[in-house]
């Protein structure tokens, strides 16, 4: 289901997009690669990843590629909202419910607030349409908030929030390691993503993570979690 999704899906739309003379923008994740670089991946760093999910994303990639459509692929991670299913819901749910919380701290990234990543998108796309020269722009590109955080001290930040901290009282938050947390899936240590090439050839707003979480709590009192 995963490849089908994933993987086939995004080919079957770039031909199509290619015999339209359309654009196709796709969003991808940092799980492509397998976090053991100790610094930011670059859009020139060799994929790598450690599960099916990244297998079969990179693998939607490489078909989009393969294609002469005219394409976008984002990759981006992370990702949550005041909506959905995402972390900072699963947080303030898991608030409401525990005294404590275990959360892993030696895995890292950049949240990135929806949000963010929709207007950016429509920005790009913007940019790039207008643009003489589409094939140029056009290819692969990280998009996500800048700075980095573990999931522990993401969570931290959440609950240290004026907006959270008068909806509800702050758990006990314990750092611990991905092994003492075990998934099914193997999931990268460092999923941090370098935006320069991005910035290099649009003109982008450049969020901190600090700045998009507060934007997003801020609409916690009208939201319902």
């Amino acid at each position: 289901m995963a490849r089908a999704v994933n993987a086939i899906a995004p080919g079957v739309m770039a031909e199509e997009a290619a015999r339209l003379h359309s654009l196709l923008v796709h969003f991808s994740t940092d799980y492509v690669f397998d976090g053991r670089k100790s610094g930011p991946y670059t859009e020139e760093d060799k994929p790598a990843p450690l599960n099916v999910y990244g297998e079969s994303k990179l693998e939607g990639e490489q078909h989009i590629q393969a294609t002469s459509a005219v394409h976008l692929i984002l990759r981006t991670s992370w990702v949550y909202d005041s909506r959905g299913q995402n972390f900072v819901l699963t947080m303030l749910r898991l608030g409401r419910e525990r005294h404590e919380i275990r959360i892993v701290n030696d895995q890292t990234g950049s949240p990135n607030w929806a949000k963010y990543l929709a207007e950016t998108t429509v920005d790009i796309v913007g940019q790039l349409i207008r643009s003489e020269d589409r094939r140029r722009l056009a290819g692969t590109y990280h998009l996500s908030a800048s700075g980095h955080v573990t999931w522990f001290e993401f969570a931290r930040a959440i609950f240290a929030h004026p907006s959270v901290m008068r909806l509800c009282k702050a758990p006990k938050l314990v750092p611990i390691s991905s092994s003492e947390y075990p998934t099914l899936a193997k999931r990268p240590a460092n999923s941090t993503l370098s935006t320069r090439k991005l910035s290099e050839l649009f003109e982008v707003t450049n969020l901190l993570w600090r700045d998009g979480l507060d934007q997003c709590l801020q609409q916690l009192p009208a939201t319902r979690w």
